[in-house]
């Protein structure tokens, strides 16, 4: 349950953050914020292989999205936006994942969250902010989600996972 708070947590902030200060603080949050996400997705995976992962991952998101709007509906778009991107991310995070169950659990963590910080960085900036895209927010974007990825992942992960 911790995992599912953390993630809702997050999403919701960036969310929110993003929809009243605009496109610059979204690196901020990837850093923060979404690469938590990415990282805490992963625990959910291992906790919910095999029992309704992708029902509870897209009920999880949607969560998300829907609180986010809940709570300020100038949020909207970005609400979407993130549902988008992470709906994307997520079947790209699940793929990758499960290719590296053989690795040791940082690498396969922080190798998912690499697939699923690019498709993110992409299709959240363009749905969120429109065209021409932001490529300087998107690859910044990029940069961060996989580096808090990382950091997360010593967080979350213990020792004796790695």
């Amino acid at each position: 349950m911790g995992y599912v708070i953390l993630y809702l947590a997050a999403i919701i902030i960036a969310n929110l953050t993003v929809a009243v200060w605009g496109p610059g603080v979204s690196i901020i949050n990837a850093l923060l914020f979404i690469g938590l996400d990415l990282t805490a997705r992963d625990r959910l995976h291992d906790a919910w292989h095999r029992k309704g992962l992708a029902w509870k991952m897209a009920a999880l998101i949607a969560s998300g999205s829907a609180l986010s709007y809940a709570l300020n509906r100038n949020a909207g778009s970005i609400a979407l936006a993130s549902f988008a991107a992470f709906a994307a991310a997520g079947t790209v995070d699940v793929i990758a994942y499960h290719a590296l169950r053989n690795k040791p659990k940082r690498v396969q963590v922080n190798g998912s969250n690499v697939f699923a910080a690019a498709v993110d960085s992409v299709i959240f900036p363009a749905l969120a902010f429109g065209f021409p895209l932001m490529w300087p927010i998107m690859l910044g974007q990029f940069v961060a989600k996989t580096v808090g990825g990382y950091l997360w992942s010593l967080v979350l992960t213990s020792p004796t996972e790695a």
